[in-house]
């Protein structure tokens, strides 16, 4: 094991999106960053060691984790990007196919944390961040399995941070809204599509289409995802974007057939 003055991040899925702008943050701020992608290393941002990582295997999740330690001897800081998005009627997946989105959307944290919390145990202190969403506070149409899995990441995190605080190791979440990356245009479409959603889910589509121009930008997630990382007074959520910080306060005090009403008429779904 080789002995590491500099601190050392892990960053999955930062091949594009979140997790590129992340992982380029935290290099630019003097950590030693080894970035994940599932299929091969690519291209990533300078000053970034990209490996291949599927983190729905285990035997790949230890054999990265193993991979770091041995190069650094630590890990302080892990960000779990890595994610699939899954847009359509709750009743168009198979329970195959949500249980394939668990298994990278939260399984797969559950699989990196389980990997790295024994040395950040051991050294005394580290850091878990977990890239949630806005839809893990505040369920949407046509999102069911995708906003089931952020709110089951929420509670498990949450959970977690109470936890491991004794050993000085916290846990925080990263909350935007919608966001100008790859990750909408790779979102999987439902394996069993049903005409009777079609015209509803045109509708959603269109309107996430006409957001995405003025979403908010990977660089304000990566600014997040720095800030939970370094900063001395650790929170356990860091909302990201006016939207999302909007959303979370208009959740919180609106009437909730109001807020109902509004919602549907956003995503220009009928009364």
């Amino acid at each position: 094991m080789i002995g590491n003055s500099r601190k050392t991040a892990i960053v999955t899925g930062a091949s594009g999106g979140i997790g590129y702008a992340s992982a380029a943050a935290l290099a630019k701020a003097g950590f030693t960053v080894f970035g994940t992608s599932r299929k091969d290393r690519g291209n990533g941002p300078a000053g970034v060691t990209m490996m291949t990582c599927d983190v729905t295997d285990d035997a790949s999740v230890a054999s990265l984790v193993e991979s770091v330690l041995s190069q650094t001897g630590r890990v302080d800081v892990l960000v779990n990007n890595a994610g699939v998005g899954l847009f359509g009627g709750a009743e168009e997946s198979s329970l195959a196919q949500v249980q394939s989105l668990f298994d990278v959307n939260l399984f797969g944290v559950m699989r990196m944390i389980n990997a790295v919390l024994p040395s950040m145990r051991e050294r005394g202190g580290g850091r878990l961040i977990n890239i949630s969403s806005a839809l893990g506070f505040m369920p949407a149409p046509y999102s069911a399995h995708y906003a089931a899995s952020k709110h089951a990441l929420e509670g498990y995190s949450e959970s977690l941070d109470h936890e491991i605080r004794a050993f000085k190791v916290r846990a925080s979440l990263i909350q935007p809204a919608y966001i100008r990356s790859p990750f909408d245009q790779n979102s999987l479409e439902p394996d069993s599509k049903l005409r009777e959603y079609d015209q509803a889910r045109t509708q959603v589509n269109a309107f996430v289409k006409d957001v995405m121009p003025t979403a908010d930008t990977p660089e304000m997630v990566a600014d997040a995802v720095l800030l939970a990382a370094t900063s001395t007074r650790q929170k356990r959520r860091y909302l990201v974007g006016k939207v999302a910080r909007q959303t979370s306060l208009l959740r919180r005090i609106v009437p909730a057939a109001m807020f109902d009403k509004a919602l549907r008429q956003q995503f220009r779904l009928p009364a």
